[in-house]
């Protein structure tokens, strides 16, 4: 085990073989990666464990400059798992470059179909017993898809929690992925209305983009093509706390001042690839809408449930924008079947997807009879508005799991946990013990 020393922590490192499916444990087996990080000084003490469950899907876990971020608070009271989910980070990797070798689409959306919430929890499961040992807990933090996680973990694996806390996590637990998208559409629109009222240069800015991409190809760097609706799909920055302000300096370097005919800057394509690529976190396009794939939810396919239902809201159209005078408004966190064509990172997955969007028999992923005789003390930060998770699926889901305390808040968004410096775990920690 590599061990590193950092300002203020110390980082072991670990690598677990898991089996790919839980259910034939003696089949095929991958590698999952995960960082464990302890403050310095505190390395042989009996502290109690903290697994961390990012956001995602196909998120990496975060890595740690030393003692920093949310680490800050966790750091006084536990050592911390820092998890790369199966597919990810320095985890067996599932992207374009390894997938070929599974054989054609068809097997490799069989092989994609084990990595949902379910296949992480029983990954966390076994982690844990190797670990820490068959009768010791841990606590579990969720973060955004990680929470989603933690639900999980609370509905078929409660015994190995001692506590958990979800940060924007709280799925609807009979949400299907239309139901989802189709409250999401009416939030992104009120992130972009703000975005105006702040902003209102950039209306005319965002409608030159459009009007610029849709005479001519644009190609980004990295050899995506720039589409009017790949640009509208900025919008997921709306969904957290400085999201705005970035996207308006993203925006006021559009165009190339000085030159003969309008052209985008090098610097604006450059960081709107940065934005855009799903070359780091590909399983977030290819597994997207199947974390809301749920057979008894509606029996029925995911079925590229936001493009589906973009349709309801025809103000989302950026003809029917330019056309007349209100401004552009910008996508939010959804995955569109035009993504793997523009998109080199995605392309090569585009068959495996589209089957992976047509299945219908995804297993459920939250047991709700267990959720409501749930025994795990369970607190959540509740971001108001929240552009990415519903807040009405989060109360509901608060309600529906016995004992679940909340903390509902418009101090921050989405990425709360990220930003705070530790203050949304500490607020939860202190919710969680009752001083609150």
């Amino acid at each position: 085990m590599a061990v590193l020393r950092q300002p203020g922590a110390v980082l072991t490192d670990h690598t677990f073989s898991v089996p790919l499916d839980h259910s034939r444990p003696d089949g095929e087996r991958i590698e999952i990666y995960a960082r464990e990080v302890v403050a310095v000084g505190r390395e042989r003490e009996p502290l109690p464990w903290l697994l961390f469950l990012q956001g995602g899907p196909g998120g990496r876990s975060p890595r740690p400059m030393g003692r920093d971020g949310w680490l800050t608070r966790a750091l006084d009271d536990y050592r911390v798992l820092l998890l790369d989910q199966r597919g990810t980070g320095r985890s067996t990797p599932a992207n374009r470059q390894t997938l070929p070798s599974r054989g054609d689409a068809a097997a490799q959306a069989e092989y994609l179909a084990h990595f949902r919430a379910d296949a992480i929890v029983a990954d966390c499961e076994l982690i844990r017993r190797q670990l820490l040992g068959e009768d010791t807990q841990w606590s579990v933090l969720g973060q955004s898809f990680g929470g989603f996680c933690t639900l999980t973990y609370l509905s078929f694996a409660p015994q190995g929690v001692r506590e958990a806390f979800i940060t924007g996590g709280l799925a609807g637990l009979r949400s299907s992925a239309r139901d989802v998208y189709r409250a999401a559409y009416p939030r992104v629109e009120r992130k972009n209305r703000r975005h105006y009222e702040r902003y209102p240069q950039d209306a005319e800015i965002a409608h030159a983009v459009v009007r610029h991409l849709r005479d001519r190809q644009v190609r980004l760097p990295g050899g995506g093509v720039l589409t009017p609706a790949a640009f509208q799909s900025l919008g997921i920055m709306l969904g957290t706390g400085n999201g705005s302000h970035a996207l308006h300096y993203l925006l006021e370097d559009a165009f190339v001042p000085g030159v003969g005919d309008p052209a985008l800057s090098d610097s604006f394509l450059s960081e709107v690839q940065g934005h855009l690529s799903f070359a780091a976190n590909p399983l977030y396009a290819v597994l997207h809408e199947s974390i809301y794939g749920q057979r008894s939810v509606s029996g029925q396919c995911t079925g590229w449930a936001a493009e589906a239902v973009r349709a309801e809201f025809p103000q989302f159209d950026a003809d029917k924008a330019l056309s007349g005078a209100d401004p552009l408004l910008f996508t939010g966190e959804m995955i569109y079947p035009w993504m793997f064509s523009t998109d080199p990172a995605l392309e090569p997955l585009w068959e495996a997807a589209q089957l992976l969007a047509l299945r219908e028999d995804w297993p459920d992923l939250y047991d709700t009879e267990q959720l409501a005789r749930n025994e795990v003390p369970v607190v959540a930060a509740i971001y108001h508005d929240d552009m990415y998770v519903d807040t009405a699926d989060s109360l509901e889901t608060a309600a529906a799991v016995k004992g679940l305390r909340t903390w509902v808040t418009d101090e921050y968004e989405h990425d709360g946990l990220r930003v705070s410096s530790g203050r949304v775990l500490d607020r939860l920690i202190r919710l969680a013990r009752g001083e609150l």
